[in-house]
């Protein structure tokens, strides 16, 4: 099984290997890929140095999967190149995530879709991910309406530019700047770039994602995305309009019983879903699980997950385990 790993220099990347060894994916052959800038840099994986290339030589070297974390005009270019000769491609960035002739996959969820032809299969984006994993069993059992979340994301989902920032910041070392103000101390209700609706880019991700997901567009989604000085995961305030009523206590047990989802939910403890747990952990967790007292048929839950594994790295090597376990690739 050769794997390509696009991206391998940065912080995606760097969780991907991470995840590729810890999970033991069946990895004969690795090669690693990044920008010309870091050709023929070394980067050790499972005791072994691996020398980086570039894309073109990557290509030539004919994977069986490409997983691409290196930004979306990167994989619009690359990504059919690697398809045109038989790879597999894990894209992360949003460049194929609305394009309807490609599957927008959480494994969990619709990976039982893929087909030994899809050669392009887009990785949701990372607040779209656990969002998703909380409220698919839900939708399934009650059917939503409507949706309304306000998220809380870590810088660590902008890049290392971004955590720097937050560094120097804290450290009271003046740097380089990744948003337009500062970002300690402060909530910035600015996540990726406006639109001319007002919304953000992000923010309409988490509008449009989950339909495609679901496969569902009867339900709709209102988002705000606030970037938040914490260093690694994303929390979401989610309220969800269902179609029929439901009880706490089966929502709960739903929620549990879902492969991927861990309740953290105990007022009476201070038991509650916050990132600084979720760090490195591949689950997503939910709590503040109550009743919407203004509505009928609505819920309230708070849901948090790392953003570079579930939200990113894991995901993407999930769809990877199912293609190689049902010989899809």
């Amino acid at each position: 099984m050769k794997v390509a790993v696009v991206g391998a220099t940065g912080m995606v990347g760097e969780v991907m290997l991470k995840v590729l060894s810890e999970r033991n994916f069946p990895v004969t052959h690795l090669i690693l890929v990044a920008s010309e800038r870091s050709v023929g840099k070394k980067i050790t994986y499972k005791g072994k140095e691996h020398t980086i290339i570039g894309l073109a030589d990557a290509v030539t070297a004919k994977p069986d999967i490409a997983i691409f974390s290196a930004g979306g005009d990167t994989s619009l270019e690359w990504a059919p190149r690697f398809a045109e000769i038989g790879t597999t491609v894990i894209d992360n960035s949003s460049a194929w995530r609305m394009d309807p002739t490609k599957k927008l996959v959480v494994p969990e969820i619709n990976a039982h879709k893929l087909k030994q032809e899809d050669k392009i299969i887009a990785n949701p984006n990372c607040s779209t991910i656990q969002l998703v994993m909380a409220l698919a069993p839900l939708h399934k059992k009650y059917k939503m309406k409507r949706v309304v979340i306000s998220t809380y994301q870590s810088v660590s989902g902008t890049g290392v530019k971004a955590v720097q920032q937050l560094e120097n910041e804290i450290a009271g070392i003046k740097g380089e700047m990744a948003y337009p103000y500062p970002i300690s101390r402060n909530a910035l209700p600015h996540c990726d770039v406006f639109l001319d609706n007002g919304y953000t880019k992000e923010e309409m991700k988490l509008a449009r994602e989950p339909q495609k997901i679901l496969d569902d567009r009867t339900f709709s989604i209102s988002a705000t995305a606030v970037r938040i000085p914490t260093a690694g995961g994303h929390s979401e305030s989610v309220n969800v309009e269902f179609n029929t009523d439901f009880q706490l206590n089966e929502v709960r047990r739903i929620l549990n019983d879902t492969p991927g989802v861990t309740v953290q939910d105990n007022p009476d403890t201070n038991t509650y879903p916050m990132p600084i747990y979720a760090h490195d952990k591949d689950e997503v967790f939910v709590g503040r699980i109550r009743r919407d007292e203004s509505q009928r048929n609505t819920l309230n839950m708070w849901i948090v997950s790392d953003n570079l594994r579930k939200g990113a790295a894991t995901n993407a090597v999930q769809i990877a385990e199912y293609l190689v376990a049902y010989n899809l690739v």
